[in-house]
């Protein structure tokens, strides 16, 4: 090599590393080594002829997209591999029909022969030109190089071409024409002239005289079209066809004179010879004139050619009627392939545009008069066939008349067009434009098929998801738009540029002026004077469209290749490939047969084909919805709205009513509520409500029982359904489920919510004890607590009919029948709702089934009776137990019992014995905020009651009011007088006005005072929901807050007189006011003592003085045996003492909350005016700067230092604070003024003076409180600027003082300033660090849990002024803005620096979801968005992203007020500020991407905010614990036994594969994130041991094969090894894993490589050795779809076959359970001899080899299968058989009836193998004449077939063999001739063979063949062949014959009837016109002749009938039939990897 690069100048590079053999492998074929590039979309059998070797090599020539390629059939590997753009020609042999040659560029021919050579041909031709190679001819000679004056890989130049035009014309000294016509072929390029002149302007007259002259002197010196050789008359074609190409020869056709005569004459010569290749040539000649073949369109020329050639009908006639004979004989494909361009150019846009209307009327008749023959042409091999077809077929259905397309819709279906093409429209995926035209072109045909036309939608409708279709009537647009590949051109355009071609450069038009001129003189001499042009413009035909498709079907396909997951379609890769696969089979079947049907028509059974989705039989699908997914599906959704709501509501009740599984009963009962919530008005009238009540009456199971209470819920939208559910006692059944909500003990707790209600541990256990029970008469056990009950029900000591008691029931009832025990201890199942949302559920039926029934009409009228529903609700069974929930305390609970109370009592005659139930008491002790309902309620009852209090008679509307005893004074009053908005906004807060005095506090006491008074029935509630409460009237209850208030009529006097308490009244002049402020007073107010001493109230009470005399308990019980006694009901004489006993009561339960309240305090009037004013008229005061600071920074430092500060009578720092304040707060540039003055350290002081004696028991009215709040303010507004940042950030204790004030919660309002001043700080990162190096998020993240969202969700007015708790809601909505702040999670105007630190302990303190929540992106929705955050924070919520009770709450709680505490006593708390803090819940919680991963698992259809991003994290968390799995397989190989941990950790990996699968499953799209991760899961199959691991990792697989990308990452990851030691070491998930292994077929890649690892080796070991039909059905059905694979699918077969017959893999393809069944059955017939002993080796061979495999594939999951070259299976039976294409002659001639597979292939390999015996001298006589009576017997039974021989190319053969010295082959021949006489078609084609010479030779040397040969030439010579005739006479066959009727056929089995054939051929060759003469002449000459002249002979010859496939004796096929045919009875052995 080096001398090389220094002696020849040639360097050579050489690669530093050798390739390896497997790169050579791979990379051998160049570009052409991808799959895509040798995936054959056309494959044909062939026999190579080669110099290489002495007998041909068959060989698989394969044409794909880019290649032409030749494959070995016996391995399928690639032999040869050439580019289609580097073919020449195609050479087309007239010697041998079956012989074809391939001319390259580069000089190579390659030489074949084929059976099937023309359609191989046209493929091919369509194949080159796609590729953009148009130069490439087909012709029936080899290119002679010598002729061609360059090399074929670059045109000639344009002086070549000019030179041979002229040698045709004037023909150089010693050159024939013929020669020059060839010469000029072998240098023009097919496509035409290159160099011809295609534009006008100069000098265009002379490229256009020559090009004239060349096609004048062609058509002049042409020959005698008879006589000259097709050869020559094909090349003169080729050369007219490349000289019209040319523009000018394209313009000749019509200007030049006679040339449309003499074409026209010389195509009718031609196509009289019927030589296809001439007629190819001549028709190609013809589409170069319709259709201008340059670039340089002329419309106008295109228009006039058309005419002229379509204006004769009878030529047109003449050409369809050899287009029609070539379509039913199957022959001609070139010529055929040529009409349909003819066809296409003339009748198909946009071409047809230029055609005569008139002329394409009668060629579109002539057209559709043979429909049926296209749609013949659709079975076509070759594309290009099929693709003409396709769009003659859509000229015909468009412009057609109405009938016309009406017949060839039924045709589409007749001749199964329509899944043909319907295939193709939706699989066809290249990026090769031939096939997306042929994808375009269907996708017409099938919408015209269909467009009205319904059955063939109807066909649609069973093969196609009814949710597809429903695109089809879409509005929408598509979002993808195809490029329109069918109408290439734009005619319009064309032609207006036509008319505008004058309007060129200017530049040129001056220079061809100036030319004009000099030409002028000479221009007129010779005659070329210029004619004025005044051309009409160019008028196109109008197309009809007659029928269009109107449906969206751009929308249907663009739908069909995306992936849905919808309530009413499941759509995806795996339902596609089923479809795929179904219309693969049943085109496949057809086709058959079609091949099978003789003469007769085949028509589709296009009624019964369906397609039934295998892949979906696991949905349960009701209708046209799936209900799985109708379940999950949102109503916002766009599929809400159900179409055929009546009749799918229908069938889901069918199927609740028929099925008896509970599940399915509660899917059924969702989805009918989800359907009739939606379509109640479209559904009507449900009329089995009474039975659904009866149902939820009768069932046991707490799912159904809430999945019938939300459908009654629905039920009830329709009005006439309330009336059954009344009838059927659904009211008093829906009450009975009410009372469990007092079982429900988890909910969230309110603030507010007191404990007082509960009783004392020994109270409870002594309450609960309610309950007594008996298992046999009298028997009586008990008391007993429900805990004990619960105990007996698990020890058996009760069960479902023990008879049961407790308080509040109407007698004993079985336990079954007590509703409480029935669902706590019978029931089973999981429930929907807990036992409050059911409550609330009932509740709101309720209510709504009252609202349907007024208690008064239209006019106001009271209605009665009063309406039924509300009598119901009243009776003593359900109002008490309503009226009971409110001591559930739920804050919905109570206020739809309020809600249902209110209407129930409305004019209600049971509204005034209303107070005996308790329900007054109850509901005043309900804690929560949202009173509305309540208030609503009271107003509307509490006067109504027949109650009259005797005791408090302060005033008359206390006597009369039931709250008289509960409330003060005047908030009765207030609820008379106010709306009951009013009232509940004061009852909620703290009102301290002339018309009320109210607090949380007065409630609470009323709360404690009435829990006191109930004492334990809340308690007993729990143990018996159904107790009823025994009414005791409560004594009145004191509140000290008033003892010394004085009320007098509605105001309290004390604030009525305070005139601070009219702040806004109007100021005229603030600014001078400002300068004359004056001072204001103050009032004191007074104070009561009791009335009653202790010791007198303890007497009248009976209790003894003592230490234990004040327990309340004591008192109450006391109170409670006293009121009974003395109670005027009951004892009208103890009213005196009842009132004693209660004012002692009342007084020793009130006297330990009597305080002393604190004395009015002075107001420095002059500051306090000063801020006043400065608050409410800041406009006003804002351009003023305050000149007061010196004097006011001066007394605040003067104050601050002074000792008494907190004792003076006159606190004047509260004033100056807020004064400070207020001033900057006016204008915030006095904040500077501010700093500058030294005030920020002045206020500094103050508040860290004010700070220092803050504490626990301060109260918000203290100096110091005030202080501190206007303090804070001032550095609110200070922090807008840097300067006072700067000075704050200076003073390290504002921050520290400001936490500090954060810790007192006494102080709630003070902390909202705070909190707020936090916030503002919050703009600056350092303040923002301070802070939280502070502990302010101690303090912060307590106050969110304060919240109390019933008050802002209760709908009642409220502020923040007398509302306690609107004050906690409010700080903890500021804190939540802090805290947003703090972490810089704000965006937008509101945007805060981020801080990492906070947001890193804010993730792990209120977990990443939560802290998430605190982004707010949207400023509009502040408010909402802060209440949303706390109400989830203040709400027990278990979902995938959170955890969240009363545990965790507590457990944070705990831990911040820890760290609060530390960090305000010793200034030290956590280092990390909670950012290592862990829940102890979470802490034992698998969290994968901030979601609790076994909470998902529990609710894998909750929507995932990212679930992409979780399926992420999912496969991170996997992979991080891949090392830790590997160590694991290690252990388990070792059989160490792994420890808890271990296992721990195991399970963890589990749920994540668990929660991988459920978010690909419920997330369609997720599972692309599984792209890269592969290898992974795919190892994660390795874990033997851990089944559950395994499994789950197959169900990943599984769910992700339907996505394509998927599948195709998995083929690039090559981890298919995986999966197949799965199926040895995980028996129980084959059918997952054949089903995943089937969805990853569909990849050739995948395909390849299962071939490679041995996948064959296991599925077969399935099929053969497992005990599952199910797994072997689906192992056969692997098989089939692997041997679709058309790269791997032929190796796959080859595979297969050494161990099975083909049949199996053709049973396999059309039906897997039949080939089940043919492997365990018995069969003897022509295509499969089957036994046990075959059975038994196969499957001992193929079990022997998995295991092999199995353990070298387990030690190295990259080794590969391979079988030994030479490796078969052998079976004894077998051995010997003679077989042809897989049928054993043997028996086919015993039974030659058998209806074959494959008849076709059969016949062509029997023939082919007849050549072969009959080539060699000596061939083995036994098998030829085993093979010759094959060949006899199949075209008995098979007549039909004969019609196909003569285009296999054979009869040449079979005639020559005729002279074949061995007597065995002429008789052969013989028998096979006279079954070819039986065809015409065989007759024509052996007519032009040298026939009768060899027949002649035969009969000489086989005398007693003569018979036969006799009645084959009678046959023969009846069809009147005059070539045949001719033949006779020149062998002197007539001679010979006539000696045969004198001697010689005495030896013949029946020589009369022989003699009568003679006589017969004889008279035929009479009748001949041409030869009839001469042969008369010799029979006349003959003596013999004149004995049989005279008669006919018809009497000696005998016809037989063979029967054919239709009307034969019933053979059905392999699948049913054989001439031995037996099943074991026995059973299979048991399959025990299947018990698990």
């Amino acid at each position: 090599m080096e001398t090389a690069a220094a002696c020849v100048g040639v360097p050579i590079k050489q690669r530093k590393e050798p390739i390896t053999f497997e790169q050579y492998h791979l990379h051998r074929l160049g570009k052409y080594s991808t799959d895509e590039a040798v995936t054959s979309y056309a494959e044909f059998t062939v026999q190579k002829l080669t110099p290489r070797q002495t007998d041909p090599v068959r060989r698989t020539l394969c044409l794909t997209e880019t290649c032409l390629v030749e494959r070995d059939p016996a391995t399928y590997n690639i032999a040869t591999c050439k580019p289609l753009c580097d073919i020449f020609a195609i050479v087309r042999h007239q010697e041998n029909p079956q012989k074809f040659s391939i001319e390259y560029v580069k000089g190579a021919i390659r030489t074949y022969t084929s059976t099937d050579r023309d359609a191989l041909i046209a493929s091919v031709l369509d194949g080159v030109r796609a590729s953009g190679n148009r130069d490439v001819c087909v012709k029936m000679m080899f290119t002679n190089r010598g002729q061609r004056l360059g090399p074929f890989t670059v045109p000639v130049d344009e002086e070549v071409e000019s030179q041979h035009m002229k040698f045709i014309q004037n023909l150089p000294t010693g050159m024939e024409f013929g020669v020059a016509v060839s010469r000029f072929n072998s240098n023009i390029s097919y496509s035409g002239l290159l160099h011809a002149v295609t534009q006008d302007g100069l000098f265009a007259e002379n490229k256009e005289k020559l090009i004239n002259g060349t096609l004048s002197a062609l058509l002049d010196k042409e020959g005698d079209q008879n006589i000259i050789s097709a050869e020559d008359l094909e090349a003169q074609f080729h050369a007219l066809r490349r000289l019209v190409a040319s523009k000018a020869g394209f313009q000749a056709f019509t200007r030049l004179p006679k040339m449309r005569e003499r074409v026209g004459v010389k195509v009718v010569k031609a196509l009289k010879r019927n030589d296809d290749g001439v007629t190819h040539a001549a028709v190609d000649m013809l589409n170069a004139l319709m259709q201008p073949m340059h670039d340089d369109y002329d419309l106008r020329q295109e228009q006039l050619n058309k005419a002229s050639l379509l204006s004769s009908k009878s030529f047109s006639e003449k050409l369809l009627e050899m287009f029609k004979i070539h379509i039913l004989r199957n022959t001609g494909a070139l010529v055929i392939t040529a009409m349909l361009d003819f066809l296409t150019f003339g009748l198909c846009a946009p071409y047809s545009e230029t055609t005569d209307g008139t002329h394409f009327d009668i060629l579109l008749e002539m057209v559709a008069t043979d429909g049926r023959a296209v749609f013949k042409l659709f079975q076509h091999p070759s594309m290009a066939i099929v693709k003409g077809a396709g769009l003659v077929m859509k000229a015909i259905i468009e412009e057609g008349d109405a009938e016309v397309a009406a017949k060839m819709q039924d045709l589409a279906l007749a001749e199964g067009a329509l899944p043909k093409h319907l295939h193709t429209a939706m699989f066809t995926q290249s990026t090769d434009n031939r096939m997306m035209t042929n994808r375009q072109l269907s996708r017409h045909l099938v919408g015209l098929w269909i467009t009205g036309h319904p059955t063939a939608m109807g066909l649609l409708r069973r093969i196609m998801p009814s949710g597809l279709l429903t695109y089809l009537d879409s509005t929408d647009e598509v979002p993808e738009f195809e490029t329109d590949k069918l109408n290439v051109r734009d005619n319009l355009k064309l032609a207006q540029e036509y008319h505008n071609k004058n309007k060129r450069n200017p530049q040129w038009k001056v220079i061809e002026k100036q030319i004009e001129t000099i030409l002028l003189h000479w221009r007129a001499r010779i005659g070329l004077q210029k004619k004025e042009v005044n051309e009409k413009p160019i008028v196109l035909r109008k197309r009809r469209q007659r029928i269009k498709a109107e449906a969206n079907w751009a929308l249907f396909y663009y739908q069909f290749s995306r992936d849905h997951a919808k309530s009413n379609l499941i759509w995806n890769y795996k339902t596609r490939e089923e479809l795929k696969e179904a219309l693969e089979n049943e085109m496949r079947a057809f086709s058959v047969d079609k091949d099978l049907s003789q003469s007769y028509v085949i028509a589709w059974n296009h009624q019964e084909f369906e397609v039934p989705y295998h892949c979906l039989s696991e949905e349960i699908k009701i209708g046209d919805y799936y209900l799985r997914l109708l379940l999950e599906e949102d109503e916002i959704e766009e599929t809400s709205a159900i179409k055929k709501s009546y009749e799918f509501f229908n069938d889901l009740y069918h199927r609740f009513l028929l099925t008896p599984k509970i599940h399915m009963k509660c899917m059924c009962l969702q989805a009918m509520t989800i359907v009739y919530g939606r379509c109640s008005e479209e559904i009507g009238t449900f009329n089995d409500t009474k039975y659904i009540v009866g149902m939820l009456d009768r069932c046991t199971d707490k799912l159904e029982r809430d999945r019938l209470i939300l459908f009654l819920q629905k039920l009830i939208l329709n009005r006439r359904n309330v009336k059954e559910i009344m009838d059927a006692g659904g009211i008093k059944i829906l009450v009975d489920i009410l009372t469990l909500a007092h079982l429900h003990t988890t909910r969230a707790t309110v603030p507010l919510q007191s404990n007082v209600i509960e009783a004392s541990p020994d109270m409870t256990r002594e309450s609960e004890k309610e309950w007594y029970f008996g298992n046999v008469d009298k028997e009586r056990l008990g008391p007993n607590s429900f805990e004990e009950m619960k105990d007996y029900w698990k020890d058996g000591t009760v069960h479902a009919k023990t008879r049961c008691w407790a308080q509040g029931m109407d007698g004993w009832r079985p336990l079954q029948a007590v509703p409480q025990l029935k669902w706590c201890l019978l029931a089973s199942g999981q429930a929907v709702m807990n036992e409050s949302d059911l409550a609330t559920l009932v509740l709101n039926m309720l209510i709504k089934i009252c609202d349907y029934f007024p208690s008064r009409d239209a006019d106001g009228a009271i209605i009665r009776p009063l309406p039924r529903c509300k009598r119901l609700l009243t009776e003593a069974t359900c109002l008490p137990h309503i009226v009971q929930l409110l001591l559930t305390f739920d804050p919905v609970i109570v206020e739809k019992v309020a809600t249902l109370l209110y209407l129930v009592m409305q004019d209600n005659p049971g509204l005034p014995r209303m107070y005996l139930s308790g329900a007054f008491y109850f509901i005043m002790m309900y804690t929560g905020s949202n009173v509305l309902p309540v208030a609503r309620f009271l107003k509307a009852s509490h006067l109504r009651q027949a109650f009259r209090s005797d005791e408090n008679t302060s005033s008359d509307i206390m006597v009369r009011s039931v709250l008289g005893h509960i409330l003060p004074e005047a908030m009765v009053c207030y609820l008379e007088n106010y709306s009951s908005e009013k009232f509940a906004e004061i009852f909620l807060g703290e009102f301290d006005t002339p018309e009320a005095i109210w607090s949380n506090e007065m409630r609470r006491l009323m709360i404690e005072k009435i829990a006191s008074h109930l004492a334990d029935f809340s308690p007993r509630l729990q143990s018996n929901t159904r107790a009823l409460y025994q009414y005791c009237p409560i004594p009145v209850i004191g509140y000290p807050q008033l003892e010394s208030e004085l009320f007098c009529n509605i105001y309290y006097l004390r604030h009525l007189c305070d005139i601070s308490k009219f702040p806004d009244w109007p100021i005229k002049d603030p600014v001078q006011l400002l300068k004359d402020i004056l001072n204001a007073w103050k009032k004191e107010v007074e104070k009561k003592p009791p009335t009653m001493s202790i010791s007198e109230a303890l007497e009248t009470l009976h209790i003894k003085k003592g230490p234990a005399s004040q327990d309340e308990g004591k008192i109450r019980k006391a109170y409670f045996r006293l009121a009974q006694k003395y109670h005027p009901d009951k004892n009208p004489e103890g009213r005196d003492m009842f009132e004693r006993v209660n004012k002692a009561y009342e007084f020793l339960c009130s006297k330990s909350k009597i305080t002393e309240g604190p004395d009015p305090k002075n107001i420095v009037l002059i500051l306090k005016a000063q801020s006043i004013l400065f608050s409410r008229y800041k406009d006003e005061l804002e351009p003023y700067k305050y000149a007061g600071y010196p004097m006011l920074i001066k007394t605040i430092q003067m104050e601050t230092h002074d000792d008494s500060l907190f004792s003076k009578a006159a606190p004047l720092l509260t004033a100056a604070s807020e004064l400070a304040y207020h001033t900057i707060n006016c204008s915030a540039l006095n904040a500077e003024e501010l700093r500058r003055e030294n005030g920020i350290e002045a206020l500094e002081e103050a508040f860290t003076r004010c700070v220092s004696v803050l504490n626990a028991s301060t109260k918000p009215e203290e100096m110091s409180v005030q202080v501190c709040t206007h303090v804070s303010r001032c550095y609110m507004v200070a922090a807008q600027f840097q300067g006072c940042r700067d000075k704050i950030q200076e003073t390290s204790t504002i921050v520290r003082d400001l936490c500090r004030i954060l810790y007192y919660k006494n102080l709630p309002k003070l902390n909202s300033v705070v909190v707020e001043c936090v916030s503002a700080f919050c703009v600056d990162f350092w303040l923002q660090t301070n802070l939280y190096q502070s502990g302010v998020l101690w303090h912060l993240l307590l106050f969110l849990f304060n919240y109390d969202y019933t008050l802002d969700e209760g709908g009642v007015e409220k502020s923040g002024e007398t509302n306690q708790q609107e004050v906690a809601n409010k700080l903890a909505k500021l804190s939540i803005s802090a805290l947003a702040r703090l972490g810089g999670y704000e965006r937008g105007e509101n945007a805060t620096p981020d801080n990492p630190a906070v947001k890193a302990s804010l993730n792990a303190m209120l977990t990443p979801y939560l802290a998430r929540q605190l982004g707010n992106d949207n400023p509009a929705e502040h408010t909402v968005w802060e209440s949303e955050v706390l109400k989830v924070l203040n709400s027990n919520t278990e979902n995938p992203y959170l955890i969240w009770d009363n545990a965790t709450r507590l457990e944070l709680n705990e831990f911040v007020g820890d760290q609060q505490q530390q960090k305000v006593r010793t200034g030290e708390c956590d280092p990390e500020f909670g950012a290592k803090f862990v829940f102890t819940i979470h802490s034992k919680e698998l969290i994968v991407g901030e979601i609790f991963v076994r909470v998902y698992n529990e609710q894998p259809t909750f929507p995932l905010e990212n679930p992409k991003g979780f399926a992420i994290d999912l496969l991170d968390y996997l992979g991080s614990q891949a090392q830790y799995l590997h160590s694991l397989m290690s252990l388990q190989q070792q059989n160490i036994k792994t420890n808890t941990v271990t296992n721990d950790r195991l399970q963890k990996v589990q749920m994540a594969l668990e929660a991988l699968r459920n978010s690909i499953k419920n997330n369609p799209g997720v599972e692309i994130q599984c792209i890269g991760h592969f290898k992974l899961l795919f190892a994660l199959l390795r874990c033997e041991g851990c089944a559950k691991l395994q499994e789950f990792a197959l169900e990943v697989i599984n769910n992700v094969t339907g996505n394509q990308e998927c599948v195709n990452d998995i083929a690039a990851s090559e981890v298919l090894a995986y999966l197949l030691i799965v199926i040895q070491t995980l028996p129980k998930c084959s059918p997952l894993i054949l089903e995943t292994l089937y969805s990853l077929m569909s990849s050739t890649k995948i395909v390849k490589e299962a071939m490679n690892k041995g996948a064959l080796v296991y599925l077969l070991d399935l099929f053969c050795n497992n005990t599952n039909p199910a797994v072997r059905e689906q192992t056969a059905e692997l098989f089939a779809k692997m041997l679709s694979d058309k790269l791997v699918g032929p190796k796959v077969r080859i595979v297969l076959s050494k161990f099975l017959p083909s049949i199996f893999m053709d049973a396999m393809r059309d039906s897997a359970e039949a080939s089940v069944h043919m492997f365990e059955g018995s069969h003897e017939n022509p295509e499969l001899i089957w036994n046990d002993d075959a059975r038994e080796k196969v499957s001992a061979v193929v079990r022997k080899m998995k295991m092999e495999h199995y353990h070298k594939q387990k030690d190295d999951p990259s080794a590969k299968w391979n079988l030994p070259e030479e490796f078969a299976v052998v079976y004894t039976d077998v051995q010997g058989e003679l077989t042809i294409a897989g049928v054993f002659l043997r028996l086919f001639l015993a039974n030659p009836g058998w209806v074959l597979r494959k008849p076709k292939e059969f016949m062509t390999e029997l023939l082919e193998k007849w050549v072969q015996l009959t080539s060699t001298t000596s061939p083995d006589g036994e098998v030829l004449e085993t093979v010759t009576t094959a060949l006899v017997y199949f075209f008995e039974a098979q007549s039909s077939m004969l019609d196909q021989v003569p285009q296999l190319g054979h009869i040449p053969n079979i005639f020559k063999a005729m002279s074949s010295r061995n007597a065995a082959i002429p008789k052969s021949a013989i028998d096979i001739v006279h079954q070819l006489a039986n065809s015409e078609v065989c007759i024509r084609s052996i007519a032009q063979t040298d026939c009768i010479g060899p027949m002649k030779m035969a009969m000489r040397v086989r005398r007693d063949c003569i018979g036969h040969a006799c009645e084959a030439l009678n046959k023969m010579f009846q069809t009147q062949e005059e070539d045949m005739i001719m033949q006779a006479l020149k062998t002197e066959m007539v001679q010979f014959l006539l000696k045969l009727l004198e001697t010689g056929l005495e030896n013949l089995e029946n020589p009369a009837a022989t003699k009568a054939q003679i006589v017969k051929a004889l008279k035929a060759m009479q009748a001949s016109l041409q030869h009839g003469e001469e042969v008369t002449s010799i029979l006349d000459a003959s003596s013999i002749w004149k004995e049989y002249k005279d008669q006919k002979h018809d009497l000696f010859i005998s016809n037989t009938t063979i029967a054919g496939y239709l009307t034969g004796p019933g053979v059905a096929g392999y699948l049913t039939a054989g001439t031995s045919t037996s099943v074991s009875n026995a059973p299979p052995p048991i399959d025990h990897q299947h018990d698990n």
